[in-house]
């Protein structure tokens, strides 16, 4: 695939005026090899395949007078491309520069001389010194996706060898030279419109980049450019927004996104950056769609517990619950009450999050009978990971703090509840929340893009994902 990483990562979509990143995404001097390899690779393919239309003419030959030609069946054998580069074009695209190619043919060849006399053979071509210089452009179709053009291409056809089989060779060498203008002249016209082809080809896979990406029925994250693309000696620099939005209404989160840089690193071939702006933004789509919320019942706490959801376990703490509500099952509603928090430091991540825990006693109708509403505080670490193309994670409860915000049952400590609800939050909200965690959240990719051995790293306001990759069809 002709320079896909580059061009997969150029042109997101229209750019976004004023926003800062969420995500930034560095191409490396290595990552634009691998996408040079490609290309040569899709180049060479279709010379192998190309073919020249029969050529025929009159030319008129000292001795014999005019002779009458036709070069047919012509078609390619072999082709090599073994010199080329990548240069980047800033504010355009990309150059890809081809030299030393050769391509060798072969095909048929017949003559007619004083209009009676004939003569035919073969022909082998051997085509050196070939070189190609092309610009490919980018820009956003009206989906606001990227499309890819030749703009301007340059074919020079260095020597040009032909060797003809059968028939009298007197002859032949006669009509030698014009014979290589001509064949010289159609490979010429070929050329260019077989490497313009190349780079059409990418638009298809191009169409696939996920520049609004749906998460669940809650959230979709949209990955467009806020910033033109930052192109120096080494290397393509993107911003990416980043943000998480709620599906049925879209809505801007309400707080700035985070500036930050990427290091300096260039052993992989990918640097993508991913902000704590991207995860605070999922936060509050989630929060604003009341999706952080729970309601727990008994048979969601393991049998081998000795605490129960119902009425005879927390009247041990409060008596006024056995009192009044003897005997009766419990349900738990948690919810957040506040967008939660998400903060990154070297090697840590964490998020902070205010909740209410409101306790209801089920009555024999299955009527909810409130009897009180806690404040809880709660900071967890977060593990953070890679799996194929998306971003996992995994949560621990670091800390949890209970106030009292109303009671229906008069006054009691809250500090007695605390054991039943770590062990709450521990063996049910976590692992629930675990379990979404682990079904990720998609990362910018093309079309079927494997990263390959990524490495990740927590750091101030920002994940580090550097990563080789490798394009598997």
């Amino acid at each position: 695939m002709l320079l896909w990483c580059w061009l997969s990562l150029l042109a997101f979509s229209q750019l976004t005026s004023g926003a800062s990143p969420g995500v930034k995404v560095k191409l490396t001097d290595k990552g634009i090899e691998y996408g040079r390899q490609l290309g040569i690779a899709s180049i060479q393919k279709k010379l192998r395949s190309i073919t020249i239309p029969d050529i025929s003419g009159t030319e008129r030959v000292s001795v014999i007078g005019k002779v009458q030609y036709t070069l047919s069946n012509m078609q390619t054998v072999a082709a090599g491309l073994p010199s080329s580069t990548v240069d980047l074009v800033p504010a355009t695209g990309v150059r890809l520069s081809i030299a030393n190619a050769f391509i060798n043919m072969k095909g048929n060849w017949r003559v007619k001389y004083r209009r009676i006399l004939k003569d035919s053979g073969s022909f082998d071509l051997s085509v050196t010194g070939l070189s190609v210089s092309s610009v490919v452009a980018v820009k956003s179709d009206e989906t606001g996706r990227p499309q890819v053009s030749n703009l301007d291409c340059s074919a020079t056809v260095g020597s040009v060898t032909i060797k003809f089989h059968g028939g009298a060779s007197w002859l032949y060498n006669l009509f030698r030279s014009f014979i290589n203008k001509g064949l010289r002249d159609a490979l010429q016209k070929k050329i260019c419109p077989l490497v313009a082809d190349a780079v059409t080809d990418l638009n298809p896979q191009l169409k696939t980049l996920n520049v609004l990406a749906q998460v669940d029925k809650y959230a979709e994250i949209e990955y467009s450019m806020v910033a033109a693309p930052t192109i120096v000696k080494s290397s393509i620099g993107l911003s990416l927004k980043g943000e998480f939005y709620n599906i049925e209404k879209k809505q801007e989160t309400p707080f700035p996104a985070v500036v930050f840089s990427l290091p300096p690193e260039d052993e992989k071939m990918l640097y993508l950056g991913v902000s704590a702006f991207t995860a605070n933004s999922a936060a509050f789509v989630y929060h604003s769609a009341g999706a952080l919320s729970l309601y727990i019942t008994d048979d969601m706490i393991p049998p081998s517990s000795p605490i129960r959801l119902n009425t005879r376990t927390f009247g041990v703490f409060i008596p006024q619950i056995a009192k009044s509500f003897p005997r009766l099952l419990m349900k738990l509603l948690v919810k957040t009450s506040e967008t939660p928090i998400v903060a990154m430091e070297s090697n840590n991540a964490t998020i902070q999050a205010a909740s209410t825990v409101t306790a209801y006693a089920i009555q024999a109708n299955g009527t909810l009978t409130p009897l009180f509403v806690l404040n809880m505080e709660t900071s967890v670490s977060a593990g953070i990971f890679v799996r194929g193309t998306m971003l996992t994670g995994i949560v621990t409860l670091n800390k949890m703090e209970l106030t009292l915000r109303t009671s229906y049952v008069g006054d009691f400590r809250v500090k007695s509840l605390d054991n039943i609800l770590n062990m709450v939050l521990k063996v049910v909200v976590i692992p629930k929340v675990n379990v979404q965690l682990a079904k990720g959240y998609p990362l910018p990719t093309i079309g079927k893009i494997k990263l390959v051995n990524p490495d990740l790293q927590i750091l101030k306001d920002y994940i580090l994902i550097g990563t080789d990759v490798q394009f598997t069809g």
